[in-house]
Protein backbone atom coordinates (compact mmCIF):
# COMPACT_ATOMS: atom_id res chain seq x y z
CA UNK A 1 0.00 0.00 0.00
CA UNK A 2 1.11 3.37 -1.27
CA UNK A 3 0.53 5.99 1.21
CA UNK A 4 2.71 8.83 -0.28
CA UNK A 5 -0.10 11.76 -1.04
CA UNK A 6 -0.16 12.44 -4.42
CA UNK A 7 -1.03 15.80 -6.32
CA UNK A 8 -4.10 15.66 -8.28
CA UNK A 9 -4.09 16.75 -11.80
CA UNK A 10 -5.83 20.54 -12.03
CA UNK A 11 -5.17 21.08 -8.46
CA UNK A 12 -3.55 24.44 -9.10
CA UNK A 13 -6.99 25.76 -11.27
CA UNK A 14 -9.60 24.28 -9.13
CA UNK A 15 -7.52 26.59 -6.24
CA UNK A 16 -7.40 29.75 -8.76
CA UNK A 17 -11.56 28.98 -9.41
CA UNK A 18 -11.70 28.86 -5.53
CA UNK A 19 -10.23 32.16 -5.00
CA UNK A 20 -11.85 34.10 -7.82
CA UNK A 21 -15.30 32.88 -7.36
CA UNK A 22 -15.23 33.73 -3.59
CA UNK A 23 -13.65 37.19 -4.17
CA UNK A 24 -16.42 37.82 -6.88
CA UNK A 25 -19.18 36.46 -4.43
CA UNK A 26 -18.57 38.48 -1.74
CA UNK A 27 -18.10 41.34 -3.72
CA UNK A 28 -14.46 42.20 -2.10
CA UNK A 29 -12.11 44.16 -3.70
CA UNK A 30 -9.03 41.45 -3.82
CA UNK A 31 -7.42 39.74 -0.84
CA UNK A 32 -4.48 40.51 2.02
CA UNK A 33 -2.09 38.08 2.85
CA UNK A 34 0.60 37.49 5.02
CA UNK A 35 3.98 37.08 3.34
CA UNK A 36 6.87 35.31 5.84
CA UNK A 37 9.46 33.95 3.16
CA UNK A 38 7.99 30.73 3.24
CA UNK A 39 6.71 27.94 0.56
CA UNK A 40 3.00 28.47 1.79
CA UNK A 41 2.79 32.09 1.63
CA UNK A 42 4.47 32.26 -1.45
CA UNK A 43 2.62 29.31 -3.12
CA UNK A 44 -0.83 31.35 -1.53
CA UNK A 45 0.24 34.61 -3.16
CA UNK A 46 1.11 33.08 -6.62
CA UNK A 47 -2.50 31.26 -7.23
CA UNK A 48 -4.07 34.70 -5.39
CA UNK A 49 -2.34 36.28 -8.33
CA UNK A 50 -3.43 34.08 -11.34
CA UNK A 51 -7.05 34.03 -10.01
CA UNK A 52 -7.25 37.44 -9.33
CA UNK A 53 -4.45 39.80 -10.69
CA UNK A 54 -1.56 41.92 -9.03
CA UNK A 55 -3.86 44.25 -8.61
CA UNK A 56 -6.24 42.54 -6.38
CA UNK A 57 -3.54 41.16 -4.11
CA UNK A 58 -1.73 42.65 -0.99
CA UNK A 59 1.01 40.75 0.32
CA UNK A 60 1.80 42.04 4.14
CA UNK A 61 5.43 41.35 5.71
CA UNK A 62 5.18 41.35 9.79
CA UNK A 63 8.98 40.10 10.53
CA UNK A 64 9.15 40.15 14.36
CA UNK A 65 12.87 40.00 15.06
CA UNK A 66 16.06 40.97 13.96
CA UNK A 67 16.86 37.27 12.91
CA UNK A 68 14.06 37.24 10.23
CA UNK A 69 16.19 39.88 8.32
CA UNK A 70 17.01 37.37 5.53
CA UNK A 71 13.65 35.84 5.37
CA UNK A 72 12.19 39.47 5.15
CA UNK A 73 14.89 40.10 2.35
CA UNK A 74 14.30 37.16 0.71
CA UNK A 75 10.55 37.95 0.65
CA UNK A 76 11.00 41.03 -1.38
CA UNK A 77 12.84 39.68 -3.20
CA UNK A 78 10.10 36.99 -4.36
CA UNK A 79 7.19 39.34 -4.16
CA UNK A 80 9.57 41.70 -6.61
CA UNK A 81 10.43 38.63 -9.16
CA UNK A 82 6.48 37.76 -9.43
CA UNK A 83 4.85 41.50 -9.51
CA UNK A 84 2.98 41.12 -6.00
CA UNK A 85 1.89 44.29 -4.42
CA UNK A 86 3.69 44.23 -0.89
CA UNK A 87 3.42 46.09 2.50
CA UNK A 88 6.81 45.53 4.95
CA UNK A 89 4.94 46.32 9.11
CA UNK A 90 6.87 45.93 11.95
CA UNK A 91 4.59 44.90 14.56
CA UNK A 92 7.46 44.86 17.11
CA UNK A 93 6.04 47.67 19.36
CA UNK A 94 2.81 45.84 19.66
CA UNK A 95 4.38 43.19 20.98
CA UNK A 96 6.57 44.52 23.55
CA UNK A 97 3.10 46.53 24.40
CA UNK A 98 1.29 43.34 25.24
CA UNK A 99 4.10 42.43 27.02
CA UNK A 100 4.50 45.38 29.12
CA UNK A 101 0.50 45.34 29.63
CA UNK A 102 0.14 41.83 30.89
CA UNK A 103 2.90 41.46 33.32
CA UNK A 104 2.55 37.87 32.77
CA UNK A 105 4.79 35.23 31.00
CA UNK A 106 7.62 36.56 29.89
CA UNK A 107 8.50 33.82 27.74
CA UNK A 108 7.15 29.87 26.37
CA UNK A 109 4.01 29.48 24.52
CA UNK A 110 1.50 31.93 25.71
CA UNK A 111 4.20 34.51 24.62
CA UNK A 112 4.68 32.78 21.49
CA UNK A 113 1.05 32.56 20.58
CA UNK A 114 1.47 36.43 20.70
CA UNK A 115 3.06 37.51 17.42
CA UNK A 116 0.89 35.24 15.00
CA UNK A 117 -2.67 36.97 16.72
CA UNK A 118 -1.07 40.56 16.54
CA UNK A 119 -0.72 39.41 12.70
CA UNK A 120 -3.90 38.68 12.46
CA UNK A 121 -4.91 41.82 13.57
CA UNK A 122 -2.80 43.81 11.00
CA UNK A 123 -4.13 41.83 8.22
CA UNK A 124 -8.11 42.38 8.97
CA UNK A 125 -7.25 45.82 9.40
CA UNK A 126 -5.81 46.03 5.93
CA UNK A 127 -8.67 43.71 4.85
CA UNK A 128 -11.61 45.84 6.50
CA UNK A 129 -10.12 48.85 5.16
CA UNK A 130 -9.37 47.80 1.88
CA UNK A 131 -12.92 45.71 1.43
CA UNK A 132 -11.06 42.62 0.82
CA UNK A 133 -10.86 39.36 2.29
CA UNK A 134 -8.06 37.87 4.14
CA UNK A 135 -6.22 34.59 2.45
CA UNK A 136 -5.14 31.78 4.66
CA UNK A 137 -1.61 29.92 3.90
CA UNK A 138 -2.19 26.73 6.32
CA UNK A 139 -1.93 23.40 4.24
CA UNK A 140 -3.60 20.30 5.36
CA UNK A 141 -0.76 18.88 7.49
CA UNK A 142 -0.80 21.52 9.44
CA UNK A 143 -4.05 21.67 10.15
CA UNK A 144 -4.53 18.32 10.48
CA UNK A 145 -2.01 18.68 13.50
CA UNK A 146 -3.31 21.76 14.80
CA UNK A 147 -0.06 23.01 14.33
CA UNK A 148 -1.53 26.70 14.10
CA UNK A 149 -2.45 29.31 16.67
CA UNK A 150 -5.98 29.63 17.21
CA UNK A 151 -7.56 32.64 16.15
CA UNK A 152 -3.68 33.36 15.19
CA UNK A 153 -2.56 32.09 11.38
CA UNK A 154 -5.70 29.95 12.22
CA UNK A 155 -7.75 33.43 12.16
CA UNK A 156 -8.81 33.45 8.17
CA UNK A 157 -10.94 34.04 6.18
CA UNK A 158 -10.13 31.31 3.32
CA UNK A 159 -7.64 28.46 2.92
CA UNK A 160 -6.71 27.95 -1.00
CA UNK A 161 -4.07 25.02 0.30
CA UNK A 162 -5.88 23.82 2.82
CA UNK A 163 -6.76 20.48 1.35
CA UNK A 164 -3.23 19.70 0.36
CA UNK A 165 -0.70 18.31 2.30
CA UNK A 166 2.81 19.58 2.88
CA UNK A 167 4.70 17.41 0.43
CA UNK A 168 2.08 18.56 -2.28
CA UNK A 169 2.64 21.94 -1.63
CA UNK A 170 6.22 21.31 -3.14
CA UNK A 171 5.29 19.61 -6.11
CA UNK A 172 2.38 22.31 -6.27
CA UNK A 173 5.16 25.01 -5.92
CA UNK A 174 7.41 23.39 -8.82
CA UNK A 175 4.48 23.63 -11.36
CA UNK A 176 3.80 27.42 -10.28
CA UNK A 177 7.55 27.75 -10.97
CA UNK A 178 8.64 28.90 -7.27
CA UNK A 179 12.04 29.13 -6.87
CA UNK A 180 13.67 25.81 -5.86
CA UNK A 181 15.65 27.81 -3.09
CA UNK A 182 12.00 28.31 -1.52
CA UNK A 183 10.75 25.05 -2.20
CA UNK A 184 14.11 23.66 -0.34
CA UNK A 185 13.49 25.78 2.83
CA UNK A 186 12.98 24.41 6.36
CA UNK A 187 9.98 25.14 7.49
CA UNK A 188 9.45 27.67 10.00
CA UNK A 189 7.09 29.84 11.51
CA UNK A 190 10.14 32.36 12.48
CA UNK A 191 8.75 32.60 16.31
CA UNK A 192 12.22 32.86 17.75
CA UNK A 193 15.61 31.97 16.68
CA UNK A 194 16.29 28.36 14.89
CA UNK A 195 12.50 27.39 15.49
CA UNK A 196 11.14 25.32 12.52
CA UNK A 197 7.97 23.32 12.14
CA UNK A 198 9.25 19.76 11.81
CA UNK A 199 11.67 20.58 15.09
CA UNK A 200 8.63 21.52 16.80
CA UNK A 201 6.30 18.67 15.72
CA UNK A 202 8.80 16.24 16.09
CA UNK A 203 8.86 14.74 12.94
CA UNK A 204 9.64 15.05 9.11
CA UNK A 205 6.84 16.30 7.05
CA UNK A 206 7.98 13.19 4.32
CA UNK A 207 7.05 10.67 7.52
CA UNK A 208 4.26 12.76 8.90
CA UNK A 209 2.16 12.92 5.65
CA UNK A 210 2.46 9.33 5.42
CA UNK A 211 0.35 9.01 8.75
CA UNK A 212 -2.14 11.63 8.06
CA UNK A 213 -3.05 9.95 4.70
CA UNK A 214 -3.59 6.64 6.36
CA UNK A 215 -5.60 7.65 8.82
CA UNK A 216 -7.55 9.76 5.89
CA UNK A 217 -7.94 6.71 3.97
CA UNK A 218 -8.92 4.82 7.38
CA UNK A 219 -6.36 2.81 7.87
CA UNK A 220 -5.77 1.44 11.36
CA UNK A 221 -2.48 2.16 12.82
CA UNK A 222 -0.48 -1.01 12.28
CA UNK A 223 -1.90 -1.03 8.88
CA UNK A 224 0.16 2.67 7.92
CA UNK A 225 3.10 0.64 10.46
CA UNK A 226 3.09 -2.24 8.33
CA UNK A 227 3.45 -0.29 4.57
CA UNK A 228 6.06 2.48 6.11
CA UNK A 229 7.74 1.20 8.44
CA UNK A 230 7.14 3.85 10.90
CA UNK A 231 7.35 3.05 14.45
CA UNK A 232 3.62 1.67 15.96
CA UNK A 233 4.67 4.05 18.73
CA UNK A 234 4.93 7.50 16.39
CA UNK A 235 1.69 6.94 14.51
CA UNK A 236 -0.45 6.16 17.75
CA UNK A 237 1.54 9.65 19.22
CA UNK A 238 0.54 11.59 15.57
CA UNK A 239 -3.01 9.90 15.89
CA UNK A 240 -3.14 11.28 19.60
CA UNK A 241 -2.77 15.12 18.75
CA UNK A 242 -5.13 15.04 15.32
CA UNK A 243 -7.46 14.06 18.07
CA UNK A 244 -6.55 16.35 20.93
CA UNK A 245 -6.62 19.37 18.69
CA UNK A 246 -10.28 18.99 16.86
CA UNK A 247 -11.25 21.78 18.90
CA UNK A 248 -9.24 24.22 16.27
CA UNK A 249 -10.53 22.83 13.29
CA UNK A 250 -14.07 23.74 13.86
CA UNK A 251 -16.40 26.41 14.98
CA UNK A 252 -16.78 27.24 18.98
CA UNK A 253 -19.00 24.44 20.14
CA UNK A 254 -22.68 25.29 21.66
CA UNK A 255 -24.76 23.22 24.06
CA UNK A 256 -27.81 22.22 22.75
CA UNK A 257 -30.37 23.37 24.71
CA UNK A 258 -33.88 21.49 24.39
Amino acid sequence: MNLKPVLKNGTSQIIIDFISLKVNETRSNGVVLGLSGGLDSSVVAKLCLDAIGAEKVLGLIMPLAKHQKKDTDETISFAREFGIPYKKIDPFKVLQSYKETLDLEKEGMAINNLAPRIRMIILYYHANCLNRLVMGTGNKSELMMGYFTKYGDGGVDYLPIGDIYKTQVRDLAKELKIPQTLIDKIPSAGLWEGQTDEGEMGITYDLLDKILYGLEQKCTENEIHNSTNIPLNEIKRIHGIIQRTAHKRMMPQIPKID
